[in-house]
């Protein structure tokens, strides 16, 4: 799995040196300029909403009111802890709702940019079909609500152990790694879906190319880092870069034997 988490970041840097000899940056800048928009409108209301969701669980749990008796300095640095921990989750459950609902917006133009990708890759068009496009549409949102369906029970399986001391600690991690892969699923499921494998072939696939997913995932949240810019370029780069790292896969015979042959 770890070759392949190299390989998908990698594909990054692949991507960055395709889009430029290939002069497709209004296929990045538009999608990335209303995504940035709405991350930006997105977080302003989770800050809002989260100090507040978290005081309001700790006043209902009476977890507060017990630490204020206590009058431990040591307790009150777990409940402190705690808190930056569940500001954390919360932070990513909330980018992963955002993420899902960009996805669902943007499935067309992604879809199309992922087989344009592979199209200069191979020298050869794909014919255009509206009938096509819109039954990519409809895949791609069938498969967001199916991604962020499982991802909401794993996050609520995670924020649970939020609360156990010490293995809490690494929940935070736990959480980006699953939302990493989910995000990861979700960009190289066009090329899956272009290759005529169905949504339970692309799962198992998938599933059988973890490293993949993640390591496209991570860059994707790697570039947030960088404010504005990193935003902007975020979503083409992770679809770009998870069909160059899903075409490599192919190429090289790194699919399982007895499994599925893109």
């Amino acid at each position: 799995m770890l070759k392949e988490i190299i390989t998908s970041v990698q594909a990054y840097f692949q991507a960055h040196r395709f889009i430029i000899k290939h002069r497709l940056w209004k296929w990045i800048l538009i999608p990335g300029l209303i995504y940035t928009l709405l991350f930006c409108l997105g977080f302003i209301l989770f800050a809002k909403s989260s100090n507040a969701a978290i005081e309001y669980m700790l006043l209902k749990s009476g977890v507060k009111e017990w630490m204020e008796k206590m009058q431990s300095g040591w307790l009150s640095f777990l409940l402190i802890f705690g808190q930056v921990v569940l500001n954390l989750i919360f932070f990513l459950f909330y980018f992963s709702l955002f993420k899902y609902i960009f996805l669902i917006i943007g499935s067309p133009l992604f879809a199309y940019l992922s087989e344009k990708t592979e199209s200069i890759i191979e020298g050869k068009d794909f014919p255009f079909s509206f009938s096509q496009l819109m039954k990519d549409m409809v895949r791609g949102i069938r498969l967001a609500l199916r991604n962020m369906l499982w991802q909401t029970v794993y996050t609520i399986s995670i924020l649970i152990l939020c609360f156990v001391p010490v293995l809490g600690w690494i929940t935070p991690l736990l959480a980006l790694l699953v939302e990493c892969y989910y995000l990861g699923f979700s960009m190289l499921d066009y090329s899956c879906e272009r290759n005529k494998l169905s949504t339970a072939q692309s799962i198992l696939f998938i599933g059988e190319h973890k490293g993949l997913a993640i390591g496209n995932g991570m860059v994707f949240y790697m570039m947030h880092m960088i404010p504005f810019l990193g935003w902007v370029l975020a979503p083409s780069y992770a679809v770009i870069a998870a069909t160059i790292s899903l075409y490599n896969a192919k190429n090289s015979g790194n699919t399982p034997p007895g499994k599925i042959d893109l």
